[in-house]
């Protein structure tokens, strides 16, 4: 099931000839890579890829022996805690110093306490658990670890970023939650409670809705039970097909809601809301495509450019900014320590920042939770001239509404890190 992969043609030439004198650095990936969420796990080893090649292509990581190049490895958990714990134990028998994953909080926290053992158990084998998606915000409260790093903002930040356009959507007067049944949906509709409590007390929540997660075929029953609530405003942190099959029902239903999502701009979304999105569809996130908007050839619209000249499918066009920030700042930070132990990597990254021509951000060493800015967007239409990129070849995307930096994205942390010797 572990599939070691070289990416990049460059890559491979340049090991060919010679160009690294050093053993590849491995990155062990855990995701779903089949099933009812395999267009996500798909979409993550892209964005992966495309990262590590640069890294690669401007000569690896570099210390005292010699340039490493990155390397992935993947390994199809099928979304299951069990089986990311067999991957997890998997890799510490490979030697692999450094695990990926997050398309689940549930997963995301059986790995933080496999790596706490794992790390105890073999304290000359340590390894590092970086996590890209997973949003739970107790990751980084009171389940905080030394050995996990979180690179996306936290459903609490997320949720602040979404409720702060609400606040001043004076049209938005009932809103109805709905979210997949495990923590992260859980989580969500707390803070969306809590939060639209002290920003709108007017709002009435109509509507408290947890689903299985991707197990629902047709969400009709769901859309009726919106319906009858007297919903405007609909809050969701679903994603991959529970979202589009989510968006889809309310669509052929005729409803007219506004969707506040956090992952409403990809995977196939865009093209089951259609023109029914247009101005009501809103997503949040770390960066977009069309934050260059404006901006003659700016250097976000050429990052952006070059990941679709790698993929030029539109649909692998789901462009995730934070897991590059990831690679570059594990690269980052094995340089820095000179070491790919996992305890120098560690010390390396906290307090570490990012910083390119259009983005920035900061590892909190507190509670190794990134601090960046966060971009609240909406729904547009290419052919009005309101967006020069569209999503997935759709025809629609997605135009910044609000701008949060990141002294205004962040939020306080309950953590205590409690520290290796």
């Amino acid at each position: 099931m572990l599939q070691s992969k070289r990416f990049s043609a460059l890559l491979a030439l340049s090991i060919s000839c010679g160009a690294y004198g050093a053993e590849p650095i491995r990155i062990g990936m855990i995701e779903g890579l089949s099933g009812p969420f395999a267009n996500a796990g798909q979409a993550v080893v892209r964005n992966l890829q495309f990262e590590i090649e640069r890294v690669n292509a401007r000569g690896g990581v570099h210390l005292p022996d010699g340039a490493h190049p990155l390397e992935l490895t993947t390994y199809d958990n099928k979304q299951g805690v069990e089986e990311s714990l067999i991957g997890l134990r998997q890799y510490g028998d490979q030697g692999i110093r450094f695990v990926v994953q997050g398309n689940s909080s549930a997963v995301a926290a059986a790995l933080i306490d496999g790596v706490e053992k794992h790390n105890l158990r073999a304290p000359d084998r340590r390894m590092l658990f970086l996590n890209y998606s997973a949003v739970d915000p107790a990751l980084t409260n009171d389940k905080c670890s030394y050995w996990h790093f979180r690179f996306d903002a936290n459903a609490d930040m997320r949720m602040n970023a979404l409720t702060e356009v609400i606040k001043g959507d004076s049209t938005a007067k009932r809103v109805y939650l709905i979210g997949q049944d495990y923590s992260f949906g859980q989580q969500l509709a707390k803070s969306a409670r809590a939060q639209l409590a002290v920003k709108r007390p007017d709002i009435s929540i109509v509507g408290d809705e947890l689903h299985p997660i991707g197990k629902i075929k047709d969400f009709t029953p769901y859309i009726v039970k919106i319906k009858a609530s007297g919903a405007d405003t609909v809050i969701t942190g679903n994603w991959g097909n529970d979202l589009t099959l989510l968006v889809k029902a309310a669509k052929e239903a005729g409803l007219q809601l506004k969707f506040y999502t956090f992952y409403g701009n990809g995977l196939g979304a865009p093209a089951a809301i259609g023109d029914a999105g247009v101005g009501r569809v809103r997503a949040v996130a770390e960066w977009h495509p069309n934050t260059g908007q404006g901006i003659r050839n700016s250097a976000s619209d050429a990052y952006y450019q070059d990941f679709r000249k790698r993929y030029p499918r539109p649909e692998d066009d789901y462009v995730h900014l934070r897991m590059h920030v990831m690679i570059d700042m594990l690269a980052s930070a094995i340089e820095k320590a000179k070491s790919t132990e996992a305890g120098a990597v560690a010390k390396a990254l906290e307090g570490a920042r990012f910083r390119n021509a259009f983005h920035e951000a900061t590892m909190r060493a507190a509670d190794h939770q990134l601090l960046q800015p966060l971009y609240v967007s909406v729904m547009q239409k290419v052919s009005s001239g309101a967006v020069r990129f569209d999503n997935e070849g759709s025809g629609y995307g997605f135009k910044t509404e609000r701008y949060l930096p990141s002294v205004a994205s962040a939020l306080p942390t309950t953590c205590r890190m409690k520290r290796p010797n």
